[in-house]
């Protein structure tokens, strides 16, 4: 189905949900932001994006295995340190569920926040190139509401693509790594159980810190009336933040970079939990959260659509 088809078909669900004109309720709400959902994930660009994601534990797996096939092993020690893919690394052989922990490791830096960024860049952009924000606003969206469940839908595919990798690591790890307790950072054991729930947890986290580039990207995508330049500028601008977070004379300036305490889900794997860090990104993105989010809506609000 065609993207035009896919919002057409969008706007008779509005339609049908708002019979001569009422004020939208909780159900309509609820039923634009699963037209929203069903709309994205059957897109092809949204689905081969998650085939990337879910294709890069299977690589890391092979790779290791591949490696330490004659009994070698990737790394020293068991991973003390900053906490970050490689102290996961050194483990995978000994124990498949440190491959979500790597895997994840690898693809927050890039892949996780590109993708987030290309689908919060056409958010409204994409609609209004289309053609199809007007049509979405004659029905009593409201801008403020259509807003909220664009992001809404942005947040839900920053969940679903964490979950996709973490999944998918955790299939190649049980199939090409023996499974059972974990040794954490800090050098402590704790059980299989305890180690999938931290699993879940390192998984939330993830998706949690995605929340500032996708306030952001919503932002960027109110700005133009082109998709395309849209996910190619919040693309830019997480490449260009990741940059500068790696320049020494920048310090000063690196904790309030919105990549700046990604990796931190790391301290979920110790014992005790390190929760500092933690707390600043969650903080740091609610931040960017409110910060873009309340520029998205003024400028969204502000926005000639009959251009």
């Amino acid at each position: 189905m065609s993207r035009v088809d896919a919002d057409a078909s969008q706007g008779d669900a509005v339609r049908a949900v708002t019979p001569g004109g009422r004020t939208p309720s909780l159900l309509w709400t609820f039923g634009l932001f699963r037209s929203e959902l069903v709309t994205t994930f059957r897109r092809w660009r949204t689905i081969a994006l998650l085939g990337v994601l879910a294709a890069v534990p299977v690589l890391v797996g092979i790779a290791v295995r591949i490696e330490t096939g004659d009994g070698s092993s990737t790394g020293g020690g068991r991973g003390g340190g900053g906490g970050g893919g490689p102290a996961f690394i050194a483990q995978i052989s000994n124990n498949g569920l440190f491959l979500v922990f790597t895997a994840l490791a690898a693809t927050l830096p890039f892949f996780l926040p590109m993708a987030v960024g290309v689908i919060a860049g056409d958010a409204i952009a994409g609609e209004a190139n289309a053609g199809t924000l007007r049509y979405l606003l004659v029905s009593p969206a409201g801008r403020t509401r259509l807003l909220l469940t664009k992001y809404a839908t942005t947040m839900t595919f920053c969940l679903v693509a964490t979950l996709v990798v973490a999944a998918s690591a955790m299939a190649v790890g049980a199939l090409l790594f023996p499974l059972g307790d974990l040794t954490t950072i800090s050098g402590t054991r704790i059980g299989f159980a305890e180690g999938l729930l931290r699993a879940l947890l390192i998984a939330l986290a993830v998706a949690a810190s995605l929340i500032g580039i996708a306030a952001l990207g919503l932002f960027i995508s109110t700005l133009t009336n082109s998709g395309i330049a849209a996910m190619a500028t919040t693309v830019g601008l997480l490449i260009t933040v990741q940059i500068l977070d790696q320049i020494p004379q920048l310090d000063a300036l690196h904790p309030y970079f919105f990549s700046h305490y990604w990796l931190s889900f790391a301290d979920l794997m110790r014992e005790p939990v390190y929760w500092d860090d933690l707390q600043r990104n969650f903080g740091l993105q609610a931040l960017y959260a409110a910060v873009f989010g309340s520029a998205a809506w003024a400028r969204f609000t502000a926005k000639d659509i009959t251009a």
